[in-house]
Protein backbone atom coordinates (compact mmCIF):
# COMPACT_ATOMS: atom_id res chain seq x y z
CA UNK A 1 0.00 0.00 0.00
CA UNK A 2 1.30 3.58 -0.34
CA UNK A 3 0.66 5.83 2.46
CA UNK A 4 1.25 9.99 1.52
CA UNK A 5 1.23 12.30 4.23
CA UNK A 6 -0.87 15.44 4.23
CA UNK A 7 -0.28 19.07 5.47
CA UNK A 8 -2.27 18.16 8.45
CA UNK A 9 -0.60 15.98 11.16
CA UNK A 10 -1.59 12.44 11.27
CA UNK A 11 -3.75 13.38 8.38
CA UNK A 12 -2.95 10.36 5.65
CA UNK A 13 -4.08 9.19 2.17
CA UNK A 14 -4.18 5.50 2.12
CA UNK A 15 -3.64 3.72 -1.30
CA UNK A 16 -4.24 0.04 -0.65
CA UNK A 17 -2.98 -2.53 -2.89
CA UNK A 18 -5.53 -3.55 -5.70
CA UNK A 19 -5.57 -6.85 -7.62
CA UNK A 20 -7.58 -7.25 -10.63
CA UNK A 21 -8.32 -9.25 -13.97
CA UNK A 22 -11.27 -10.38 -15.83
CA UNK A 23 -12.85 -11.35 -12.99
CA UNK A 24 -13.04 -8.43 -10.67
CA UNK A 25 -10.58 -6.89 -7.91
CA UNK A 26 -9.42 -7.47 -4.69
CA UNK A 27 -7.89 -5.66 -1.86
CA UNK A 28 -7.07 -5.69 1.91
CA UNK A 29 -8.78 -2.60 3.44
CA UNK A 30 -7.22 -3.09 6.85
CA UNK A 31 -4.47 -5.15 7.88
CA UNK A 32 -3.51 -4.79 11.58
CA UNK A 33 0.35 -4.75 11.01
CA UNK A 34 0.76 -3.03 7.85
CA UNK A 35 -1.77 0.12 9.07
CA UNK A 36 0.57 -0.39 12.28
CA UNK A 37 3.64 0.49 10.29
CA UNK A 38 1.95 3.24 8.95
CA UNK A 39 1.24 4.85 12.41
CA UNK A 40 -2.08 4.30 12.59
CA UNK A 41 -1.99 2.11 15.75
CA UNK A 42 -5.09 3.05 17.55
CA UNK A 43 -7.85 -0.31 18.06
CA UNK A 44 -11.34 0.08 16.17
CA UNK A 45 -13.97 -0.23 18.27
CA UNK A 46 -16.89 0.69 15.84
CA UNK A 47 -17.36 0.14 11.96
CA UNK A 48 -20.20 2.40 10.28
CA UNK A 49 -21.77 2.20 6.54
CA UNK A 50 -23.51 4.81 5.38
CA UNK A 51 -25.88 5.36 1.99
CA UNK A 52 -26.40 8.91 0.14
CA UNK A 53 -28.00 10.11 -2.45
CA UNK A 54 -26.15 12.60 -4.95
CA UNK A 55 -25.68 16.15 -3.25
CA UNK A 56 -25.93 15.08 0.70
CA UNK A 57 -23.26 16.71 2.62
CA UNK A 58 -22.40 14.99 5.91
CA UNK A 59 -20.73 17.18 8.47
CA UNK A 60 -18.72 18.44 9.47
CA UNK A 61 -18.66 16.41 12.47
CA UNK A 62 -16.53 15.53 15.48
CA UNK A 63 -17.13 14.22 19.31
CA UNK A 64 -15.89 17.26 21.77
CA UNK A 65 -14.30 14.93 24.53
CA UNK A 66 -14.39 11.15 23.29
CA UNK A 67 -12.56 12.21 19.74
CA UNK A 68 -12.56 9.26 17.31
CA UNK A 69 -9.92 8.64 14.85
CA UNK A 70 -11.92 7.29 11.63
CA UNK A 71 -10.37 5.57 8.67
CA UNK A 72 -12.34 6.36 5.84
CA UNK A 73 -13.04 4.77 2.33
CA UNK A 74 -16.11 4.38 -0.34
CA UNK A 75 -16.81 1.21 -1.51
CA UNK A 76 -19.64 2.31 -4.23
CA UNK A 77 -19.98 6.07 -6.24
CA UNK A 78 -18.42 8.41 -4.95
CA UNK A 79 -17.83 11.32 -2.69
CA UNK A 80 -15.43 14.54 -2.06
CA UNK A 81 -14.19 13.71 1.93
CA UNK A 82 -13.06 16.48 4.10
CA UNK A 83 -10.98 16.93 7.50
CA UNK A 84 -10.66 20.07 8.79
CA UNK A 85 -8.59 20.79 11.81
CA UNK A 86 -10.33 22.41 14.37
CA UNK A 87 -7.84 22.62 17.31
CA UNK A 88 -6.85 26.50 17.96
CA UNK A 89 -3.63 25.30 19.63
CA UNK A 90 -2.41 23.74 15.93
CA UNK A 91 -0.34 25.72 13.50
CA UNK A 92 -2.82 24.01 10.66
CA UNK A 93 -6.00 25.27 13.35
CA UNK A 94 -8.41 25.74 9.68
CA UNK A 95 -7.07 24.09 7.28
CA UNK A 96 -8.40 21.11 5.40
CA UNK A 97 -7.78 18.37 3.22
CA UNK A 98 -10.43 17.25 1.00
CA UNK A 99 -10.03 14.24 -1.59
CA UNK A 100 -12.42 12.09 -4.12
CA UNK A 101 -12.74 8.78 -2.59
CA UNK A 102 -14.39 6.25 -4.68
CA UNK A 103 -14.87 3.04 -5.89
CA UNK A 104 -12.59 3.60 -8.56
CA UNK A 105 -9.65 4.66 -7.15
CA UNK A 106 -10.03 2.22 -4.11
CA UNK A 107 -8.11 5.53 -1.63
CA UNK A 108 -9.02 5.61 2.09
CA UNK A 109 -8.34 8.47 4.55
CA UNK A 110 -7.25 8.53 7.75
CA UNK A 111 -8.26 10.98 10.15
CA UNK A 112 -6.94 11.28 13.67
CA UNK A 113 -8.98 11.43 16.90
CA UNK A 114 -9.33 15.75 17.19
CA UNK A 115 -10.55 16.72 13.05
CA UNK A 116 -13.51 17.52 12.26
CA UNK A 117 -14.83 15.38 9.46
CA UNK A 118 -17.17 15.43 6.33
CA UNK A 119 -18.39 14.52 3.41
CA UNK A 120 -20.21 15.36 0.04
CA UNK A 121 -21.45 12.74 -2.51
CA UNK A 122 -20.99 12.97 -6.05
CA UNK A 123 -22.63 9.89 -7.62
CA UNK A 124 -26.22 9.22 -7.63
CA UNK A 125 -25.64 7.37 -4.81
CA UNK A 126 -22.44 6.45 -2.78
CA UNK A 127 -21.78 3.69 0.14
CA UNK A 128 -19.68 5.43 2.60
CA UNK A 129 -17.61 3.07 5.47
CA UNK A 130 -15.56 3.95 8.32
CA UNK A 131 -13.69 2.51 10.96
CA UNK A 132 -13.45 4.51 14.15
CA UNK A 133 -11.41 4.24 17.70
CA UNK A 134 -14.06 5.26 19.81
CA UNK A 135 -17.84 4.34 20.25
CA UNK A 136 -20.19 7.06 18.66
CA UNK A 137 -22.10 9.24 21.99
CA UNK A 138 -24.99 11.45 20.42
CA UNK A 139 -24.13 13.71 23.73
CA UNK A 140 -20.97 14.38 23.32
CA UNK A 141 -21.16 15.41 19.54
CA UNK A 142 -19.86 18.39 17.93
CA UNK A 143 -18.79 19.85 14.67
CA UNK A 144 -18.37 22.72 12.07
CA UNK A 145 -20.45 24.48 9.83
CA UNK A 146 -19.93 23.09 6.13
CA UNK A 147 -19.93 26.09 4.50
CA UNK A 148 -17.79 28.31 7.06
CA UNK A 149 -15.81 31.38 5.17
CA UNK A 150 -12.79 31.38 7.39
CA UNK A 151 -11.82 27.38 6.33
CA UNK A 152 -13.30 28.11 2.92
CA UNK A 153 -13.55 24.77 1.70
CA UNK A 154 -13.72 24.37 -2.23
CA UNK A 155 -16.86 21.99 -1.98
CA UNK A 156 -17.71 20.50 -5.82
CA UNK A 157 -21.27 21.11 -5.02
CA UNK A 158 -22.61 24.36 -4.19
CA UNK A 159 -26.29 23.96 -2.90
CA UNK A 160 -25.98 20.70 -0.73
CA UNK A 161 -28.94 18.48 1.10
CA UNK A 162 -27.92 18.36 4.53
CA UNK A 163 -29.70 17.77 7.80
CA UNK A 164 -31.40 20.23 10.47
CA UNK A 165 -28.34 19.36 12.87
CA UNK A 166 -25.92 20.10 10.91
CA UNK A 167 -27.37 22.97 9.45
CA UNK A 168 -27.00 24.70 13.01
CA UNK A 169 -22.98 23.49 13.31
CA UNK A 170 -20.89 26.21 14.66
CA UNK A 171 -18.52 28.42 12.90
CA UNK A 172 -14.35 28.11 13.29
CA UNK A 173 -14.83 31.60 15.43
CA UNK A 174 -17.31 30.14 17.74
CA UNK A 175 -15.40 26.76 18.46
CA UNK A 176 -12.36 28.83 18.61
CA UNK A 177 -14.31 30.65 21.51
CA UNK A 178 -15.68 27.84 22.77
CA UNK A 179 -19.33 28.01 21.89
Amino acid sequence: MQVTETKLAGVLIIEPKVFGDQRGFFKETFQLERYKEAGIDLPFVQDNHSRSQKGVLRGLHLQKTRPQGKLVSCSAGAVFDVAVDVNPESLTFGQYVGLELSADNHKQLWIPPGYAHGFCVLTETADFQYKCTDLYFPEDEGGLIWNDPDVDIEWPIKKPFLSDKDLKLPTLAEIKLGV
